[in-house]
């Protein structure tokens, strides 16, 4: 297999496991286990299924660690490309990095205040709860901040898609309008939190974008086309 190729295929199955791990993280865990509005109901569910919410920081640490290794791969992927755009990207994720684990350890504060053991006795119930709300909120605010550096490094992997010449143009066209996407949300987030859900069922389409990408890199790879006025292959000899 060829170096390109290769790099191609390593960066779509690390995007996979990404891909593969959001919506247990995002969608499936918060979905059972917070009540939004009832702090006591959200503390007695996290107790309730403790080994679901243990999983869920488990497999959201190793998909943060599994996307910083994604960026590098398309780094040695792209940097060919435009060596600035490349470096653009990896700073961009370096740069949101420490919030995502940040947020990790924040999941493990919330579960230690819902357990109330040791030296948390001095809290009532109705504190504890109060205070996993506020880690809770603490998450959903950083989502905000996130989102914003979720659309920037997509800014330049869209134009290094579009420039490559050995991935499709449109998954270029789209990761941009991808990363425009998320740019609006953490904005909206931040300005108007009431209408950051409304945008985000909007733009939902347009947030696959690094789908496609994934799904190109591990099904079809890198293809290099050849240079206008390449010769054309010697015929093979009869």
């Amino acid at each position: 297999m060829e170096p390109l190729q290769k790099n191609a295929r390593i960066a779509g199955f690390l995007y996979l496991l990404v891909v593969l791990a959001g919506p247990f993280v995002l969608l499936y865990v918060p979905g059972k286990l917070y009540v939004a509005g009832d702090a006591a109901a959200t503390v007695a569910r996290i107790l309730e299924h403790e080994a679901l919410y243990r999983a869920h920081i488990v497999v959201g640490l190793v998909s943060q660690l599994a996307f910083l290794a994604t960026v590098f791969a398309l780094y040695f992927l792209l940097r060919g490309v435009h060596r600035g755009l490349a470096g653009a990207m990896v700073l961009l994720i370096l740069l949101v990095a420490p919030l995502a684990f940040l947020a990790v350890a924040n999941e493990l504060a919330t579960l230690t205040f819902a357990r109330g053991a040791g030296f948390l006795a001095v809290f009532d119930e109705p504190q504890r709860a109060a205070l996993v709300t506020l880690l809770l909120q603490f998450d959903r605010q950083g989502v905000y901040v996130s989102e914003l550096f979720w659309g920037l490094w997509l800014l330049p992997l869209g134009l290094l898609v579009f420039r490559s010449g050995f991935l499709p143009r449109f998954l270029g066209v789209w990761l941009f309008a991808n990363g425009l996407a998320y740019v609006a949300m953490s904005f909206t987030g931040l300005l108007a939190p009431e209408h950051h859900d409304a945008l985000l069922r909007v733009a939902t389409p347009v947030l696959f974008g690094e789908v496609a990408l994934m799904l190109w890199l591990l099904l079809v790879g890198a293809r290099a086309r050849p240079r206008r006025g390449a010769a054309p292959p010697p015929a093979p000899a009869p």
